[in-house]
């Protein structure tokens, strides 16, 4: 499981535009790193609006933010596209980075049980040591509490 002070796991994941993304070349940069269930659904797309607004803070802070979730390129392109999305989302489709930072979890629904991702994110430091976690997050409102912790 991942904590706080954890160094953060490394990862080379395809992101929507067909660039790969490597977590530790982003060293220097304070890394936003959340993780989401699935595109286009209500949730995931109020939480991905409501990093898309707050990217200018994050930015000024020079804060990085990463979208991850089991979906391939295609869908993240579509995604992105359709909201206006102005971060990189990237493709976990084996799960391995979603397994490594511990949010896929045996989740249930209507009766069911089933493999997903547990909504969380990983505030990540200049140096690539995991400074905060916020798992189970609600999607509406985590900006909020991201940019005050950003602006200390």
């Amino acid at each position: 499981m991942i904590e706080s002070g954890t160094i953060a796991p490394d990862f080379t994941l395809e992101a929507d535009q067909g660039e790969s993304v490597t977590l530790s070349k982003l060293r220097g940069k304070k890394v936003i790193l959340y993780f989401y269930p699935k595109d286009d659904t209500p949730g995931c797309t109020i939480q991905a609006c409501d990093f898309r607004d707050a990217l200018p803070r994050f930015e000024g802070v020079k804060a990085v933010v990463l979208g991850v979730s089991p979906d391939s390129v295609k869908s993240h392109a579509k995604f992105r596209a359709k909201f206006g999305l102005t971060f990189p989302l990237l493709a976990d489709e084996e799960h391995s980075v979603s397994e490594a930072y511990g949010v896929w979890k045996e989740k249930k629904m209507y009766g069911r049980t089933y493999m997903g991702i547990e909504r969380s994110t990983f505030l990540i430091n200049e140096e690539g040591v995991v400074s905060q976690v916020w798992r189970k997050v609600k999607p509406k409102g985590h900006t909020e509490i991201l940019s005050e912790i950003l602006a200390d």
